[in-house]
């Protein structure tokens, strides 16, 4: 017992100090020990959920058209950080190319990569996307159509009246004017198409149709096989590197440049809508971005590829290029002004996005060609001197 102080209370000594601060001291030490190490103790590694997406394309694998998809998969992938894997197979892997649409509505694919075209049979209008007069607008300008003009909203709307309303649809990549296509001899005049068994798609099927020509829908990979066996007496698909890919020299070395069938088109990435509403806010935002990114990167690509594959088509292939007579293209143009009458006499959804698509081309067309330099001219400056 400790002598008591002068008010009564014991008086602590030195010993009873020491003993009474280490005792503090250590409850304090634990308390900071139990709360340090709630907070040192390394959290259990968690890894993220991953989405993984089967999609097709409507290409073979060997068309570069198929690499464009694999291309848009891997950025969208890479920008999620791996939270997300779509894998991308070729044309029939599932379904055959022409089925594509119905296999993502109905979620038997959860994606695909393809052309509006492809659904022509579904509603005509849908080919305005990629087979229409495009009204002198590039494929660039038709995306800027689609974006900004009220394009997006029409697709959407057209896509409802026939029953879609399962896909979420985003359309990139715009395309460089495509060749009239591949023939025995060259085209000299538009008569030559009379009779002649061609192949084409979406509403170019009219266009040729009008000029003459028995017209087969074939999807890319079965195009060169049927003009190998005689099926097919002519035929066009795309650009340098896919035809060159898919064996186009083989089985004809007459390319004809330029035509107002497919000035305009673009390619489409499709989801199936209820999986892609699914998805974290944050996942669809970098999809949307991803479109754009590769349709940016899409267009960049070509240009590389398609002129390196241009050379290498009349340099190792042998094939003769010749420019589509300007009584060819006069008589496409007169035509799709005949067939816009008629198809949007027929199909009001037809005729709306006729006019949204020429209101747009109007103001867009004009603003175009005021502003942009000849290229020709300088191009005739620069390399005047080689050999066209």
């Amino acid at each position: 017992m400790l002598p008591p102080n002068l008010e009564g209370n014991p008086v602590m000594t030195d010993t009873s100090k020491g003993v009474a601060q280490r005792r503090r001291f250590l409850k304090s030490a634990a308390t900071a020990t139990v709360a340090t190490g709630a907070m040192a103790a390394p959290a259990i590694a968690q890894t993220p959920a991953v989405t993984s997406l089967r999609f097709q394309s409507t290409w073979p694998s060997k068309d570069i058209f198929h690499e464009y998809a694999l291309d848009f998969a891997k950025k969208a992938n890479d920008m999620t950080g791996g939270e997300l894997k779509i894998e991308v197979l070729p044309a029939g892997s599932v379904v055959p190319a022409f089925g594509l649409l119905d296999a993502v509505s109905k979620g038997t694919l959860d994606g695909g990569h393809g052309v509006l075209g492809y659904h022509y049979g579904k509603q005509n209008a849908l080919a305005l996307w990629n087979s229409g007069p495009a009204f002198g607008m590039d494929a660039n300008m038709l995306l800027a159509w689609h974006k900004y003009g009220g394009g997006k909203e029409l697709l959407q709307k057209l896509y409802a009246s026939i029953g879609i309303t399962t896909v979420q649809s985003f359309l990139y990549g715009p395309m460089a004017t495509q060749p009239l296509g591949w023939f025995k001899k060259p085209i000299t005049k538009p008569e030559d198409f009379k009779g002649l068994k061609f192949r084409t798609n979406g509403l170019a099927i009219d266009l040729f149709t009008a000029m003459g020509a028995a017209v087969n829908a074939l999807p890319g990979g079965e195009i060169v096989p049927a003009m190998d066996r005689g099926l097919l007496d002519a035929a066009e698909f795309n650009n340098a590197t896919s035809d060159r890919l898919l064996g186009f020299p083989d089985v004809s070395k007459v390319c004809m440049l330029q035509s107002y069938h497919q000035s305009a088109e673009t390619f489409e990435i499709m989801f199936n809508k209820p999986k892609y509403d699914a998805l974290p806010a944050k996942m669809k935002a970098i999809i949307d971005n991803a479109v754009e990114a590769s349709s940016a990167d899409m267009s960049w690509k070509a240009i590389d590829r398609y002129s390196k594959d241009y050379i290498e088509l009349q340099t190792k292939d042998n094939v003769k290029f010749y420019k589509t007579p300007d009584s060819v293209l006069q008589v496409q143009l007169k035509l799709w002004s005949e067939i816009l009458e008629k198809k949007s006499a027929e199909n009001p959804l037809f005729k709306e996005i006729v006019a949204s698509q020429k209101a747009f081309a109007e103001r867009a067309v004009k603003w175009d060609q005021d502003t942009y330099v000849s290229r020709r001219m300088a191009v005739s400056h620069f390399f005047s001197g080689k050999k066209a």
